[in-house]
């Protein structure tokens, strides 16, 4: 969704105005309907955004009216791929929606992005959606979420039903009140005696569990002495209990609008403002911690870059969420992306950076419309234009305070994907677009890989890399091929073994003479090449003995039956034979490389391929899986380490040729729930067979 300009701005006078929400769910769960539906609620005339792939690949924000705020709404992707969105958005808000479908329940991915608010502590509800579908339960979502996110889940409104049991409205365990849409619009009317008699069964618990999490002792002994509370007083105390982390209050929403505005009273009473936010870790330029005390506007300018944007025409867009201080537009700011000084790893592609730069427009969310803003304060998010040396996770800071904010923790890519341009004019493009994709999405990662010089792009899955080669093709103009991945192989000896070069050729005139007799001996893993010269007696003369070398160098790097280097081997020239006249240094160069052929006879030659280490974390439920499939890629399990929550990780050794498309496989053999890592380990000899199909497509290359 691109944000629109030109609307009107809704006034934030300070933090205390704001409620910064991010709507997380697994895909299809209705959250971006549920997104649209608030929009449609508090914004006239708005009648939704129209589906693109990049609608649902990204972090989308929207700001809507509240009761008493203002309402910063956060779309945060549903599908795996996209997690790196999801915690940009989780970094942004100060609270986040959780949204589960009644029709589909609680599945692993759900999970998943239940788990990684939980790890951020993010304050957080539950909405129930696609409770008028076929089959759904309202009591058994409730009992569903209460097993996977623990029992800090109580409702906080009924369904409320007609002689049909079709669903006509809501019933609130606070106030006793009933908001009825039997007739077309909502209507608060007080509850029946029946309705009372529901409400009350569970109404003790929910105000109890209210009480008890935002640790408001006073109210807790009037609670325990009988005394009848009002209201008001409990909602007071619900900001309070939802920010502690421990109490999640479920909201059931339909899509006729049932619910909605009973949410945004949660959001704009319940929900904890920009003033409560725990700030991430803060540093100076040289690394020493800062302390910034309490938030506010008045204090350092501290923000960070959310999200980026790049549009070959329009220039850069900076999502930024301001934590401390007032920003104006046009102002002059640090940037600062400073990786290092929190000992995260560095790119090439992206160094860490610290510079000024003016700022250009500052415009903030109307609806999904922009309108132009002379300020921001503290607890807003806010677009800035034209921050051209700005990327996603950057700090921005005052010139004469810089401060650097430590970044969140940022997925790997593990999918690879080798592409080359399909003209001199794409590949002209090339590396400007790609510059600019890892820019604005810090989950792409862009590089020639080491041994096959292939390009490669690393995404997080097919849907990434899916969209990422449309983007190169609709928003640059740039055409690229994808090809299958090369995988670095070497080869070694395996064996001693010894052979005669000879090179001569005498038919007239000056001609070439250079004979040299080398052994051959294997040197371990990762031990590289050594040359030894043993030559006696001036069978090879002093000044060609680097000839031999510089020979047998040049067919190390050429293979000797595969085409790949040779690696791990000692080669010893011990003798050899010299003409006064015709001897020369190419002569020589050519005698010690057909000696190092003659040398590589089959038995003593093998393949190594490059090995990674992996640990792979999985629930337990899908540990066979995982293990069986480990196996079948030639992986050798070296343990495997119980966690927390029922999963475990598995360590094992895997063939780089067999995790080129891991990142897709695990994700069906463990239902969404697997994660990986990888590092290189280093190289092992490859089986015969597979050995032996690499040699003869080489050979039937060379004809």
């Amino acid at each position: 969704m691109s944000p629109k300009p030109n609307a009107a701005t809704l006034e934030v006078a300070g933090p205390k105005d704001l409620r910064n929400v991010v709507l997380v769910g697994s895909a299809g769960s209705g959250k971006t309907t549920l997104f649209e539906n608030l929009l449609k609620a508090r914004i006239g005339g708005y009648r939704g955004e129209k589906d693109d792939p990049e609608r649902s690949a990204a972090l989308a924000l929207a700001t809507i009216p509240g009761n008493d705020c203002v309402i910063n709404l956060l779309d945060a992707p549903g599908h795996p791929d996209f997690v790196g969105e999801l915690r940009a958005g989780l970094r942004a808000a100060d609270a986040a929606i959780f949204v589960v479908s009644a029709a589909d329940g609680i599945d692993p991915t759900t999970q998943v992005l239940w788990n990684e608010c939980k790890r951020v502590g993010l304050p957080r509800a539950v909405v129930i959606t696609k409770l008028d579908a076929e089959h759904s339960d309202f009591d058994g979502a409730i009992a569903a979420v209460r097993t996977s996110f623990g029992q800090g889940v109580h409702p906080a409104y009924l369904l409320l039903k007609d002689a049909k049991g079709e669903i006509i409205g809501n019933l609130s365990l606070l106030t006793r009140r009933a908001h009825d849409h039997s007739s077309g619009t909502r209507q608060a009317r007080a509850a029946t005696d029946d309705e009372v008699s529901l409400i009350d069964q569970f109404r003790s618990d929910y105000v109890e569990s209210i009480i008890t999490e935002s640790e408001d002792d006073d109210l807790m002994e009037r609670y325990f002495d009988g005394a009848e509370l009002g209201a008001d007083e409990v909602v007071d105390d619900l900001m309070k209990a939802m920010y502690h982390g421990q109490f999640f209050p479920v909201i059931p929403v339909l899509t006729s609008g049932v619910g909605i505005e009973e949410l945004i009273g949660v959001i704009s009473r319940g929900f904890p403002t920009p003033l409560r936010r725990v700030l991430p870790y803060v540093v100076d330029l040289k690394g020493d911690p800062v302390d910034l005390g309490e938030i506010s506007a008045d204090g350092p300018l501290l923000g960070e870059v959310i999200r980026t944007t790049s549009d070959p025409f329009a220039g850069r867009l900076s999502m930024v969420r301001l934590f401390s201080g007032t920003l104006k537009a046009d102002a002059t700011v640090q940037i600062a992306g400073q990786r290092g000084l929190f000992s995260m790893p560095v790119s090439e592609a992206k160094p860490d950076h610290s510079e000024t730069e003016k700022a250009g427009g500052l415009t903030a969310p109307n609806g999904t419309d922009l309108a132009p803003k002379t300020k921001a304060v503290a607890g807003e998010i806010v677009y800035i234009a034209k921050l051209s040396k700005a990327e996603t996770a950057d700090t921005i800071s005052a010139p004469e305070k810089p401060l650097v904010v430590e970044p969140w923790a940022t997925p790997t890519p593990l999918l690879p994907t080798a592409l080359h341009a399909v003209s001199r004019n794409d590949e002209d493009k090339l590396a400007t677009a790609l510059g600019r994709l890892v820019v604005e999405d810090s989950a792409v990662q862009v590089l020639r890989a080491e041994g096959t010089d292939q390009l490669l792009i690393w995404t997080m899955g097919q849907a990434h890399n899916d969209l990422l080669m449309a983007r190169l093709k609709d928003r640059y103009g740039v055409n690229v091929e994808q090809a299958p991945i090369q995988v670095a192989l070497r080869e070694t000896f395996i064996a001693p073994s010894e052979a005669q070069g000879r090179h001569v050729k005498q038919s007239g005139g000056h001609g070439q003479y250079g004979v040299c007799h080398i052994r051959v001996e294997p040197l371990e893993r990762g031990a590289g090449f050594e040359f030894v010269d043993q030559v006696v007696g001036g069978a090879v003369p002093r000044q060609f003995i680097p000839s031999v070398e510089k020979g047998v160098r040049a067919q190390l790097e050429k293979g000797t039956i595969s085409g790949y280097p040779m690696v791990d081997v000692r080669v010893i020239l011990d003798d050899g034979k010299s003409h006064p006249v015709d001897s020369s240094d190419m002569a020589f160069q050519s005698a010690g490389s057909l000696a190092l052929k003659e040398a590589a006879k089959a038995d003593k030659i093998a393949l190594l391929e490059p090995l990674d280490e992996v640990a792979v974390t999985v629930q337990d439920a899908y540990l066979g899986n995982v293990m069986t499939d480990l196996s079948n890629r030639r992986g050798q399990v070296a343990g495997t380490d119980p966690g927390e929550d029922g999963t475990t990780t598995v360590r094992a050794l895997v063939p780089q040729s067999e995790m080129t498309r891991y990142a897709i496989d695990l994700r069906g053999l463990a239902q969404g729930t697997g994660t990986f890592s990888r590092t290189f380990h280093g190289y092992e000899i490859m089986p015969p067979a597979a050995a032996q199909e690499v040699i003869k497509s080489a050979q039937s290359k060379q004809g």
